[in-house]
């Protein structure tokens, strides 16, 4: 920036300046230093891809393109700012009443920019990444959520408050995560191990490897994935691999229902899980969205795995 000044004279070697030129100068000053203010006081955070999201203000008008993440913003303090959510968006009761724009594999773009957001937080494996950078391109600030640790939780949630200026309720929520999941843990995490086969989905029959968050669960409760150590986050696999690795615990998520599920595994009656009696069903959303409701689903897991313990000790 450069600014004109008529040189009047010289007093001891300095310049001096006119006094229209001196109050230009200050105005001038004054107008740099609130820009360095404004850009100084820019909200920066880093989301899960490593990408720096920057806002101007807190976000007031928030659209989530996942289930997960409608309840991450929730639990950060911040449900009445969330204009849009995705389909299955359900939790907590008050988010089915929000405008819809689409599903989370197909987004209404057109929705989208009709809502007029200064924030949208998208899903970075369930949303189509061509979406994605459309969204980008058309200058919406995104923030991308992809928890795979437990401990991911409790830090989208304080960056996703961070970004809405509810850094305070978001950092309370956190800690409460982050304390039970710590006497969960100091309860249960070096009890003797139980062998567990979970069950995501049963046509096919999908399970989850060990960098899945549904093992960090297992492993919080002592327990131990039979599959832990295949490639793929979320294999498929045939029956005859549950057979062969014999669980001694199994548990069913996804769509399917405890009855049928203990009729199914009931031809194998020699399984190690059925022949015990030891098929169980967990509440999806508690153990397969990436939200606080998590603890919900390993405070029930910790409780089966300990009474797996208890029988085993009264044989």
């Amino acid at each position: 920036m450069h600014w004109r000044i008529r040189v009047i004279g010289r007093i001891s070697g300095d310049r001096r300046i006119s006094a229209s030129a001196f109050l230009v100068f200050l105005a001038v000053f004054a107008v740099s230093k609130i820009s360095v203010a404004s850009a100084a006081t820019d909200i920066r955070v880093v989301d899960d891809m490593g990408k720096i999201v920057s806002l101007p203000a807190p976000a007031q008008r928030i659209i989530a393109l996942s289930p997960h993440v409608t309840e991450l913003v929730f639990s950060a303090g911040g449900g009445a700012k969330v204009v849009g959510v995705v389909d299955y968006s359900d939790y907590p009761e008050s988010a089915v009443k929000i405008a819809h724009v689409g599903s989370a594999n197909a987004l209404d773009l057109e929705r989208i920019v009709s809502l007029r957001p200064d924030l949208v937080i998208g899903w970075r494996s369930g949303n189509p990444q061509s979406a994605l950078e459309r969204l980008n391109r058309l200058g919406m600030p995104v923030f991308l959520s992809e928890p795979r640790k437990l401990e991911d939780i409790p830090t989208n949630i304080e960056r996703i408050g961070a970004l809405m200026g509810t850094a305070e309720v978001a950092g309370r929520e956190a800690a409460r995560f982050r304390e039970e999941a710590r006497q969960l843990g100091e309860r249960y995490s070096g009890r003797p191990p139980v062998r567990v086969f979970y069950q995501i989905w049963d046509r096919p029959l999908i399970t989850v490897n060990g960098d899945h968050m549904i093992s960090a669960v297992l492993k919080l409760c002592g327990g131990e994935n039979i599959f832990g150590d295949l490639r793929a986050l979320a294999p498929e696999i045939s029956v005859e691999s549950v057979l062969e690795r014999n669980p001694e615990v199994i548990m069913v998520g996804g769509s399917a229902t405890e009855h049928n599920q203990t009729e199914f595994w009931s031809k194998w009656p020699l399984l190690s899980a059925v022949k015990n009696g030891r098929v169980f069903r967990l509440p999806p959303d508690h153990m397969q969205r990436q939200t606080a409701r998590i603890l919900l689903g390993a405070g029930r897991v910790c409780e089966l795995l300990e009474s797996v313990r208890v029988q085993r000790a009264g044989r």
